[in-house]
Protein backbone atom coordinates (compact mmCIF):
# COMPACT_ATOMS: atom_id res chain seq x y z
CA UNK A 1 0.00 0.00 0.00
CA UNK A 2 1.78 3.54 -1.28
CA UNK A 3 1.31 6.55 1.22
CA UNK A 4 -0.81 9.08 -0.17
CA UNK A 5 0.36 13.29 0.29
CA UNK A 6 -2.42 15.51 -0.36
CA UNK A 7 -1.32 19.07 -0.54
CA UNK A 8 -3.96 21.94 -0.36
CA UNK A 9 -6.67 24.21 1.77
CA UNK A 10 -7.27 23.43 5.16
CA UNK A 11 -10.11 26.34 5.32
CA UNK A 12 -13.33 28.19 6.70
CA UNK A 13 -16.75 28.25 4.38
CA UNK A 14 -19.55 29.72 4.46
CA UNK A 15 -22.11 28.56 2.15
CA UNK A 16 -25.73 29.26 1.06
CA UNK A 17 -27.80 27.04 -1.07
CA UNK A 18 -31.21 26.94 -1.81
CA UNK A 19 -31.77 24.02 1.01
CA UNK A 20 -29.94 26.32 3.54
CA UNK A 21 -26.94 28.41 4.87
CA UNK A 22 -24.09 27.86 7.08
CA UNK A 23 -21.69 29.94 9.10
CA UNK A 24 -18.39 29.56 9.10
CA UNK A 25 -17.33 25.56 8.74
CA UNK A 26 -14.55 23.35 7.82
CA UNK A 27 -13.73 23.42 4.26
CA UNK A 28 -10.87 23.34 1.71
CA UNK A 29 -9.47 20.96 -0.83
CA UNK A 30 -7.04 19.17 2.08
CA UNK A 31 -9.61 18.46 3.97
CA UNK A 32 -11.87 16.79 1.49
CA UNK A 33 -9.35 14.65 -0.32
CA UNK A 34 -8.06 13.69 2.96
CA UNK A 35 -11.48 12.55 4.82
CA UNK A 36 -12.06 10.92 1.13
CA UNK A 37 -8.82 8.57 1.04
CA UNK A 38 -9.52 7.99 4.45
CA UNK A 39 -12.09 5.28 3.74
CA UNK A 40 -9.61 3.00 1.81
CA UNK A 41 -7.08 2.82 4.73
CA UNK A 42 -4.15 4.38 2.74
CA UNK A 43 -1.68 6.31 4.65
CA UNK A 44 -2.41 9.81 4.08
CA UNK A 45 -0.33 13.02 5.22
CA UNK A 46 -2.10 16.45 4.34
CA UNK A 47 -0.02 19.58 4.11
CA UNK A 48 -1.66 23.09 4.42
CA UNK A 49 -1.84 25.92 6.94
CA UNK A 50 -4.16 27.38 9.06
CA UNK A 51 -4.21 30.26 11.48
CA UNK A 52 -4.43 30.72 14.90
CA UNK A 53 -8.29 30.93 15.13
CA UNK A 54 -8.53 27.36 13.69
CA UNK A 55 -10.40 24.95 15.88
CA UNK A 56 -7.78 22.12 17.40
CA UNK A 57 -10.99 19.65 17.31
CA UNK A 58 -11.01 19.90 13.24
CA UNK A 59 -7.26 18.47 12.86
CA UNK A 60 -8.10 16.16 16.03
CA UNK A 61 -10.72 14.84 13.96
CA UNK A 62 -8.90 14.44 10.89
CA UNK A 63 -6.25 12.73 12.95
CA UNK A 64 -8.82 10.44 14.09
CA UNK A 65 -9.83 9.39 10.67
CA UNK A 66 -6.51 8.13 9.85
CA UNK A 67 -5.77 11.54 8.15
CA UNK A 68 -1.78 12.81 9.28
CA UNK A 69 -2.00 16.72 9.94
CA UNK A 70 1.61 16.78 11.00
CA UNK A 71 2.03 18.79 7.50
CA UNK A 72 -0.42 20.99 8.69
CA UNK A 73 1.07 24.61 9.93
CA UNK A 74 -0.49 26.41 12.47
CA UNK A 75 0.27 30.29 12.10
CA UNK A 76 -1.27 31.70 15.68
CA UNK A 77 -0.97 34.75 14.96
CA UNK A 78 -3.03 34.64 11.61
CA UNK A 79 -6.20 34.14 10.23
CA UNK A 80 -7.44 30.91 8.62
CA UNK A 81 -8.06 31.05 4.55
CA UNK A 82 -12.26 31.89 4.31
CA UNK A 83 -14.23 31.39 1.63
CA UNK A 84 -17.72 32.45 1.09
CA UNK A 85 -20.40 31.13 -1.69
CA UNK A 86 -24.20 31.33 -2.49
CA UNK A 87 -24.94 28.38 -4.83
CA UNK A 88 -27.65 29.31 -7.81
CA UNK A 89 -30.97 27.23 -7.87
CA UNK A 90 -29.58 24.94 -10.93
CA UNK A 91 -26.92 24.11 -8.19
CA UNK A 92 -24.17 24.05 -11.64
CA UNK A 93 -22.75 27.98 -10.68
CA UNK A 94 -22.45 29.54 -7.58
CA UNK A 95 -21.21 33.55 -6.90
CA UNK A 96 -18.06 34.07 -4.99
CA UNK A 97 -19.09 36.61 -2.46
CA UNK A 98 -15.90 36.55 -0.07
CA UNK A 99 -12.39 35.07 -0.37
CA UNK A 100 -10.24 35.84 2.30
CA UNK A 101 -6.53 34.70 2.13
CA UNK A 102 -4.82 35.29 5.10
CA UNK A 103 -1.94 33.04 6.27
CA UNK A 104 -2.43 30.63 2.30
CA UNK A 105 -1.29 34.47 0.80
CA UNK A 106 2.48 33.47 2.33
CA UNK A 107 2.01 29.88 2.52
CA UNK A 108 5.17 27.78 1.40
CA UNK A 109 4.11 23.99 1.94
CA UNK A 110 6.66 21.96 4.08
CA UNK A 111 6.75 18.34 3.31
CA UNK A 112 7.11 16.23 6.73
CA UNK A 113 10.18 13.84 6.38
CA UNK A 114 8.31 10.74 6.74
CA UNK A 115 6.07 11.59 3.29
CA UNK A 116 8.63 12.68 1.47
CA UNK A 117 8.67 9.01 -0.15
CA UNK A 118 5.15 9.18 -0.89
CA UNK A 119 3.69 6.76 -3.76
CA UNK A 120 1.39 8.94 -4.68
CA UNK A 121 1.05 12.71 -4.69
CA UNK A 122 -1.93 14.79 -4.73
CA UNK A 123 -1.84 18.51 -5.79
CA UNK A 124 -4.90 20.29 -4.34
CA UNK A 125 -5.74 23.14 -6.18
CA UNK A 126 -3.13 26.04 -5.36
CA UNK A 127 -0.63 28.32 -6.90
CA UNK A 128 1.36 26.19 -9.54
CA UNK A 129 4.48 27.63 -7.96
CA UNK A 130 3.51 26.20 -4.47
CA UNK A 131 2.59 23.24 -6.79
CA UNK A 132 5.85 22.81 -7.89
CA UNK A 133 7.75 23.32 -4.17
CA UNK A 134 5.77 20.15 -3.17
CA UNK A 135 7.65 17.94 -5.67
CA UNK A 136 11.14 19.35 -5.12
CA UNK A 137 10.67 18.12 -1.54
CA UNK A 138 10.06 14.40 -2.78
CA UNK A 139 13.44 12.68 -1.85
CA UNK A 140 12.23 10.17 -5.00
CA UNK A 141 9.90 10.82 -7.67
CA UNK A 142 6.48 9.16 -7.06
CA UNK A 143 5.08 6.47 -8.68
CA UNK A 144 1.83 9.10 -9.59
CA UNK A 145 1.59 12.63 -9.27
CA UNK A 146 -2.06 14.10 -9.73
CA UNK A 147 -2.70 17.68 -9.72
CA UNK A 148 -6.02 19.94 -10.16
CA UNK A 149 -6.27 23.49 -11.04
CA UNK A 150 -8.97 26.16 -11.63
CA UNK A 151 -9.24 29.18 -14.74
CA UNK A 152 -8.08 31.37 -11.55
CA UNK A 153 -4.26 30.08 -11.92
CA UNK A 154 -4.97 29.89 -15.86
CA UNK A 155 -6.22 33.77 -15.78
CA UNK A 156 -3.16 35.08 -13.63
CA UNK A 157 -0.17 32.41 -14.10
CA UNK A 158 -0.28 30.06 -17.20
CA UNK A 159 3.26 29.77 -18.18
CA UNK A 160 4.04 28.30 -14.03
CA UNK A 161 1.01 26.68 -15.26
CA UNK A 162 2.57 24.71 -18.40
CA UNK A 163 5.93 24.05 -16.42
CA UNK A 164 4.39 21.84 -13.24
CA UNK A 165 2.19 20.39 -16.42
CA UNK A 166 5.54 18.94 -17.59
CA UNK A 167 5.87 17.00 -14.08
CA UNK A 168 2.71 15.31 -13.52
CA UNK A 169 1.18 12.19 -14.28
CA UNK A 170 -2.84 12.55 -14.25
CA UNK A 171 -4.37 16.38 -14.24
CA UNK A 172 -8.34 16.54 -13.19
CA UNK A 173 -10.33 19.64 -14.31
CA UNK A 174 -13.80 20.18 -15.05
CA UNK A 175 -14.85 20.44 -18.42
CA UNK A 176 -15.10 24.39 -18.47
CA UNK A 177 -11.35 24.81 -17.69
CA UNK A 178 -10.23 22.09 -19.91
CA UNK A 179 -11.67 24.04 -23.09
CA UNK A 180 -10.13 27.45 -21.23
CA UNK A 181 -6.68 25.16 -20.97
CA UNK A 182 -6.66 23.79 -24.59
CA UNK A 183 -8.51 26.40 -26.68
CA UNK A 184 -10.44 23.18 -27.82
CA UNK A 185 -14.44 23.13 -27.50
CA UNK A 186 -14.48 19.25 -27.79
CA UNK A 187 -13.52 17.71 -24.67
CA UNK A 188 -11.77 15.10 -27.01
CA UNK A 189 -9.82 17.23 -29.06
CA UNK A 190 -9.19 19.07 -25.67
CA UNK A 191 -8.12 15.83 -24.07
CA UNK A 192 -5.18 15.38 -26.91
CA UNK A 193 -3.53 18.84 -26.45
CA UNK A 194 -3.78 18.61 -22.40
CA UNK A 195 -1.80 15.40 -23.07
CA UNK A 196 0.36 17.26 -25.27
CA UNK A 197 1.65 19.44 -22.18
CA UNK A 198 2.86 16.48 -20.38
CA UNK A 199 -0.03 14.69 -18.12
CA UNK A 200 -0.82 11.21 -19.49
CA UNK A 201 -3.70 10.99 -18.16
CA UNK A 202 -6.41 13.63 -18.48
CA UNK A 203 -9.41 13.42 -16.11
CA UNK A 204 -12.57 16.19 -16.84
CA UNK A 205 -15.19 16.37 -14.48
CA UNK A 206 -18.14 17.13 -15.51
CA UNK A 207 -20.38 17.77 -12.20
CA UNK A 208 -24.01 16.09 -12.16
CA UNK A 209 -22.78 14.55 -15.71
CA UNK A 210 -19.40 12.08 -14.38
CA UNK A 211 -16.38 12.32 -15.16
CA UNK A 212 -14.14 11.03 -18.32
CA UNK A 213 -10.82 9.74 -18.59
CA UNK A 214 -8.09 9.99 -21.24
CA UNK A 215 -4.69 8.44 -22.02
CA UNK A 216 -3.38 7.58 -25.21
CA UNK A 217 -5.97 7.15 -27.70
CA UNK A 218 -8.13 5.36 -25.12
CA UNK A 219 -11.35 6.85 -23.03
CA UNK A 220 -13.63 5.94 -20.42
CA UNK A 221 -16.62 7.46 -19.16
CA UNK A 222 -18.23 7.10 -15.49
CA UNK A 223 -21.63 9.03 -14.85
CA UNK A 224 -22.49 10.76 -11.66
CA UNK A 225 -24.97 8.62 -9.83
CA UNK A 226 -28.43 10.61 -10.13
CA UNK A 227 -29.74 11.86 -6.43
CA UNK A 228 -32.91 13.00 -5.40
CA UNK A 229 -31.28 15.66 -3.48
CA UNK A 230 -28.25 17.71 -3.60
CA UNK A 231 -27.79 19.92 -0.85
CA UNK A 232 -23.84 21.47 -1.33
CA UNK A 233 -21.58 20.74 -3.91
CA UNK A 234 -18.97 22.50 -2.34
CA UNK A 235 -15.91 19.88 -2.17
CA UNK A 236 -17.74 17.55 -4.09
CA UNK A 237 -14.32 17.50 -7.06
CA UNK A 238 -11.96 17.40 -4.17
CA UNK A 239 -14.02 14.68 -2.55
CA UNK A 240 -13.27 12.77 -6.37
CA UNK A 241 -9.91 13.39 -6.01
CA UNK A 242 -9.34 11.95 -2.91
CA UNK A 243 -11.53 8.80 -3.89
CA UNK A 244 -9.25 8.62 -7.33
CA UNK A 245 -6.16 8.77 -5.00
CA UNK A 246 -6.80 6.76 -2.40
CA UNK A 247 -7.90 3.95 -4.15
CA UNK A 248 -4.64 3.67 -6.61
CA UNK A 249 -2.57 4.01 -2.97
CA UNK A 250 -4.99 1.33 -2.11
CA UNK A 251 -4.32 -0.90 -4.72
CA UNK A 252 -0.70 -0.06 -5.76
CA UNK A 253 -1.82 -0.23 -9.65
CA UNK A 254 -1.69 2.66 -11.36
CA UNK A 255 -2.70 0.81 -15.18
CA UNK A 256 -5.82 2.89 -17.44
CA UNK A 257 -8.09 -0.19 -16.24
CA UNK A 258 -7.28 0.22 -12.75
CA UNK A 259 -7.78 4.05 -13.28
CA UNK A 260 -11.55 2.98 -14.64
CA UNK A 261 -12.11 1.84 -11.53
CA UNK A 262 -10.31 4.80 -9.07
CA UNK A 263 -12.91 7.22 -11.37
CA UNK A 264 -15.74 4.81 -10.00
CA UNK A 265 -14.70 5.14 -6.34
CA UNK A 266 -14.02 8.36 -6.36
CA UNK A 267 -17.57 9.55 -8.39
CA UNK A 268 -19.17 7.21 -5.59
CA UNK A 269 -17.29 9.60 -2.80
CA UNK A 270 -18.34 12.63 -4.37
CA UNK A 271 -22.09 11.63 -4.41
CA UNK A 272 -21.94 11.37 -0.41
CA UNK A 273 -19.93 14.53 0.12
CA UNK A 274 -23.01 16.62 -1.29
CA UNK A 275 -25.79 14.97 0.78
CA UNK A 276 -25.20 17.83 3.24
CA UNK A 277 -23.12 20.98 4.22
CA UNK A 278 -19.52 20.81 3.61
CA UNK A 279 -17.62 18.00 4.91
CA UNK A 280 -20.37 16.80 7.66
CA UNK A 281 -21.39 13.41 5.59
CA UNK A 282 -17.85 13.15 4.72
CA UNK A 283 -17.21 12.67 8.20
CA UNK A 284 -20.13 10.28 9.64
CA UNK A 285 -19.59 8.21 6.28
CA UNK A 286 -19.44 4.35 7.06
CA UNK A 287 -17.60 1.53 5.32
CA UNK A 288 -21.17 -0.44 4.16
CA UNK A 289 -23.07 2.60 2.63
CA UNK A 290 -20.34 2.87 0.85
CA UNK A 291 -20.24 -0.78 -0.83
CA UNK A 292 -24.10 -0.50 -0.77
CA UNK A 293 -23.76 3.12 -3.04
CA UNK A 294 -20.65 1.32 -5.24
CA UNK A 295 -23.40 -1.80 -6.00
CA UNK A 296 -25.94 0.82 -7.08
CA UNK A 297 -22.96 2.07 -9.52
CA UNK A 298 -22.27 -1.05 -10.94
CA UNK A 299 -26.19 -2.17 -11.43
CA UNK A 300 -26.47 1.52 -13.27
CA UNK A 301 -23.61 1.35 -15.54
CA UNK A 302 -23.67 -2.68 -16.32
CA UNK A 303 -25.94 -4.41 -18.83
CA UNK A 304 -25.38 -7.67 -21.50
CA UNK A 305 -25.86 -6.53 -24.80
CA UNK A 306 -25.92 -8.81 -28.23
CA UNK A 307 -23.84 -7.56 -30.55
CA UNK A 308 -23.65 -9.62 -33.52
Amino acid sequence: MSKLLAVGTVAFDAIETPFGKTDKILGGSGSYIGLSASQFGVETGVVSVVGGDFPASYLEMLNNKGVNTDGVEVVKEGKTFFWSGKYHNDMNSRDTLITELNVLETFTPVVPENFKDAGIVMLGNLHPLTQASVLDQMTERPKLVVLDTMNFWMDIALDDLHTVLKRVDVITINDEEARQLSGEYSLVNAAKKIHSMGPKYVVIKKGEHGALLFNDGKMFFAPALPLAEVFDPTGAGDTFAGGFCGYLAKTENISFENMKNAIIYGSNLASFCVEKFGTERMQELKKDEVDKRLQSFKELTQFDIDIS
